[in-house]
Order: C-alpha cells, then structure tokens, then sequence
C-alpha cells in the first residue's frame, strides 16, 4: 500500500490548521458499505477553549459534531483516511489538494489554485442574532434592566436572557404567519410589562412592521406605570388597560398571548383566541389544579399517582396535553415545548397554536380526549365548557 501521498496530505492539513489557512476538509466515498457516518465535514473554529478542527460526521437522518484539538483532530483524519474512506478534498486560501485512494490501495494527489481565497470566520462561539438592543433603549433603562449608560444590570441578566428567548420562540412563529398591516396582539396578564414593550420593540424595531399591542393587567399602577413607559419611548401602537383575562371584552384578535396565567385563567385566554380567530395563540400555563381535583385513577396507573407530587406532575402535563388537542380540535396546530423560567415561577412549558386554513388532516380527536378523560377520571375540562364542547 502506497502511503507517501497520504503523508504528504496530512502535512498539508497539519500545515493548513496551524496556519489558520484551512477553509474545510471534506472525506468521502466510505469503504465498507456497513459504515453508518457517509460523510465528514471538517472547518476550522476557535472557541473558548481555543483553536480547533470541527468534525462533523454526516449519517442518512442525523449529523454528530465533534470539536478536537489540532493533534487529536490530524490523527483522526488519519484514522478515517487510512480505515474508513477513500477520497478527502482540502480547501486552503492558496489551494485546493484533492487525494484519491482505490481498492487496490493505490494513491494519487492533484493539487490546483484555490478557486476561492476567501477564509470563513473563525469564531464558533459566535453571539446570536440579537433582537433586542440595548443601547438607548429607554423601556429597558425604565424597568430597570439597563442602567443610564445602557449597559446590563448584573441582577438583570436573567431576565434579559428570558426577553431574548421570548422573542426567538415568536419570531420562529411570526416568520410562517401571514399578519395584516397594524395587525392586533393582545397580551392578557402583561404584569409590569417586560416582554410586552420587547414585541413591540422587536415588531417595531427589528422587523419594521407596525402592529397595535395592548397589554391587559388588573392592577392599576401597573397600568399607569406601563403607559408612561410606553409614551416615553414614543410607541404609539402600544398601550396598556385595566382589566382580567375574564372580564375582557374580545371580537377580534390576530395574536393572542397569556404568559403564567394561572388555572383556569390560561383555559379563558385559549377561550378568548380562539372565538376571536387569533391565527397564533401562545400561552404558559401554571397552577394546574382544576384537573387535578377531579383524578380518579382506577387502572395500573394508580399505584404511581398515590405519591402526591407524582399525581401532580402527572395532572399538570393531562392539564395541559388536553388543552393542546382541544386547540387542535378547533383548527390549530399546536406545539408544546420549554420555554424559559421566570423569578415567579420555575414552570417553563409552553404551548403555541396556529390556526390552520382548509381540512386538518383527519383523525378523531374528539376520540383521543374522550379516552383520556375516561382513564383518569376527568368529568369535564375547563377549556370545553367554555368551548360549548362535550368530549
């Protein structure tokens, strides 16, 4: 077996990375059939821990990304040269170097001008795309996140962390919605206001789309003290009013929002966006408990729910699983997923529903709840006595 040009090959890796010239590395045509990866990506990438050669293994449904010093990542490449593929192409910013291998164990190398001297960017831990700005944003200095220089307060990270992830879970809606111009988003239970101005904020300022927030809160100097803000930062399509989730009057609504309503509350606001034709619902439930009083297990599950913890847990997620399938019933698409805990409340989950147009795909749900409702002795779900609905 000729292995002088793979030598020569892995020098010019070793000679690439340590240069920082290396733009990628691909190694390909596997030599045994049964080998699951079928192909390896590598770039160059400098995190915290420093410089490093990132692998990452392609197989038919998944990729694994593996990030190896220089040593450990040239004896890797070794490894898969010399037992698992045939073929590698190096890109470098002054060459391409392609080497080949046959079944005899025959080797060649090819060496040609780089097509393209550009390098890619180094930096892995690179910052994510930010949709909330610090800098001279007044709503942030007025609650108390920023300071008057702008910056971060260090008590406020997490709460900033929650805005931003916030934003990140409805822009991955948003982007597949089809809002009208001054659309309507209701946020029910705003509280002091944090992430109310930040989707104004993002809507305003990030996609530039003008839309109409009202944040309803119950108590008054919240309400006060939201609408200064509001009229400070000159946000004209955002304002706050008094009042519950209940007691809301609600014809129309194009958005509707309701983050750690408790009980029966989260079940109103589903009530609230669904007979008002919200194309996106997004809610956080908390304080599950009207499921809960109405448990009567009588089948393998019950030795598990005797714990009192356990029966909890259990009628949180049967709380909120209904809930997701009765939206469904109703026309929506929903996901259920963690979200992000607050000081309030260490519960994190939170449920999405987008309305879908035409015939959803067919199924009985009605069935599936029905089922659901009889396994655990459930009587009547909240959110269907407000629905008009019987399963």
């Amino acid at each position: 077996m000729d292995n002088n040009n793979l030598s020569i090959f892995i020098e010019k890796i070793k000679e690439a990375a340590t240069s920082q010239k290396l733009a990628k590395l691909t190694i390909a045509k596997k030599r045994n059939k049964n080998l699951e990866t079928t192909r390896v990506r590598i770039t160059l990438v400098r995190i915290s821990a420093g410089l490093r050669l990132s692998f990452v293994y392609q197989y038919p449904t998944r990729e694994i990304t593996r990030n190896l010093g220089i040593e450990e990542g040239i004896e890797e490449i070794l490894n898969l040269l010399t037992n698992d593929f045939y073929n590698a192409d190096l890109f470098t910013a002054t060459e391409t170097v392609q080497f080949v291998r046959n079944q005899k164990g025959n080797t060649g190398l090819k060496t040609v001008k780089a097509a393209n001297t550009a390098l890619p960017e180094l930096e892995h831990d690179h910052k994510k795309k930010s949709f909330i700005e610090t800098t001279n944003n007044i709503y942030l200095r007025e609650l108390g996140i920023t300071g008057s220089d702008w910056t971060l307060k260090k008590d406020m990270t997490a709460k900033f962390r929650q805005i931003n992830k916030y934003i990140e879970v409805l822009d991955a809606e948003f982007k597949n919605l089809n809002l009208p111009e001054n659309a309507v988003i209701m946020d029910m239970g705003s509280g002091k206001g944090y992430l109310t101005f930040a989707l104004y904020d993002y809507f305003i300022n990030f996609l530039k789309v003008k839309v109409n927030i009202t944040g309803v809160e119950f108590r008054k100097e919240l309400v006060a003290y939201c609408n200064s803000i509001a009229t400070a930062c000159n946000y004209k399509g955002l304002h706050f009013t008094e009042g519950s989730i209940e007691s809301t009057e609600l014809k129309k609504a194009d958005v509707l929002i309701a983050l750690h309503a408790c009980d029966t509350a989260t079940d109103e606001a589903i009530w609230k966006g669904i007979t008002a034709g919200a194309s996106l619902i997004v809610v956080a439930p908390c304080c599950q408990k009207q499921i809960r009083k109405q448990f009567s297990v009588n089948n393998e599950m019950a030795p598990l729910l005797k714990h009192g913890i356990l029966e909890e847990r259990q009628a949180e997620l049967i709380t909120d699983g209904l809930r997701a399938l009765i939206m469904e019933d109703c026309g929506y698409k929903t996901k259920v997923f963690e979200f992000i805990s607050t000081e309030h409340t260490p519960k994190n989950l939170m449920i999405t529903g987008v309305k879908k147009a035409g015939n959803l795909p067919k199924k009985d749900i009605s069935e599936m709840i029905r089922n659901i409702k009889k396994s655990y002795g459930i009587e009547y779900h909240h959110l269907e006595k407000l629905l008009g609905k019987n399963y």
